[in-house]
């Protein structure tokens, strides 16, 4: 049994999947902003969910960036120096601890669930924040693993500022006081692709992916923006720069978790 936590900036999405990629139950609490609260929580949901069960490994995302199992800095749950991998040390035996960037790992598993499999990869989650995974033969590139693409500085309404501040969930949220699934005019879809299209500008030339793969909770709705996002992009990025296809995430809520899975799978055959 392989268990994956998606710590989001809102809930935590717990599941277990089997060697052979199935899944199973799917249990959600809100992330509690403190870390210790958040460990215990955790730990104590692991325990009740799967001890005294064979557990292969644990994978758990967080939103930052991670290095050797440590969140340096959770910029939505404003979590810094964070030893997650320690913290949860032993809470199902001697199962290892996996600590991965969440982009990264849901952008792992929405390129290796494409037929075929794309050589390149950009994964942009629109949830809370922006997070952005890059993607390279099927591996989360190194060179860029551990790139913030939702803290790109961007201008917008005449100033430079961070993506994720004006196109994320929460931002949309609290510029039209709405939940996406709320919005249903046009006109203001065509505003949010305009908003989202500012940060693409900046990273597309940087990146030039074979393929862009959108999700989070904003990427539910893909069907409502990405004509328009599309055609902003083709008319502003330089001639000899294409603008990748645009698709939507098999899974735009649960890429993270079938990410785990992949990673856990690569990790325990190395």
């Amino acid at each position: 049994m392989l268990v994956t936590v998606d710590t989001g900036g809102t809930k935590t999405l717990i599941a277990a999947f089997s060697k052979d990629g199935i899944i199973g139950e799917q249990v959600k609490f809100p992330t509690p902003p403190d870390q210790q609260e958040y460990i215990a929580q955790l730990r104590s949901t692991l325990k009740k969910l799967y001890g005294g069960q064979r557990v292969e490994a644990v994978v758990v995302a967080l939103p930052g960036i991670i290095r050797d199992g440590v969140a340096i800095w959770c910029n939505n749950l404003k979590w810094s120096n964070f030893d997650a991998a320690e913290a949860l040390k032993g809470v199902l035996g001697s199962a290892p601890i996996l600590i991965e960037n969440d982009a990264n790992l849901a952008g792992l598993a929405e390129t290796r669930m494409r037929d075929p499999m794309p050589a390149s990869s950009l994964y942009v989650t629109v949830s809370t924040g922006i997070g952005t995974g890059v993607i390279t033969e099927g591996k989360i590139d190194p060179g860029l693993r551990h790139s913030e693409g939702g803290r790109a500085l961007v201008e917008f309404d005449g100033v430079v500022r961070e993506w994720e501040s004006f196109a994320s969930g929460q931002a949309i949220m609290k510029t039209y006081g709405k939940f996406a699934r709320d919005i249903h005019d046009k006109k203001t879809w065509d505003q949010i692709a305009d908003r989202v299209s500012r940060g693409f500008l900046a990273v597309i030339p940087l990146i030039q992916p074979e393929i862009i793969i959108i999700g989070g909770s904003i990427g539910t709705y893909f069907d409502q923006y990405h004509m328009q996002l599309e055609n902003i992009l083709r008319e502003k990025l330089p001639h000899h720069i294409p603008c990748p296809p645009f698709v939507q995430a098999h899974h735009p809520e649960e890429a993270v978790i079938y990410g785990c899975y992949y990673y856990a799978l690569d990790t325990l055959t190395s």
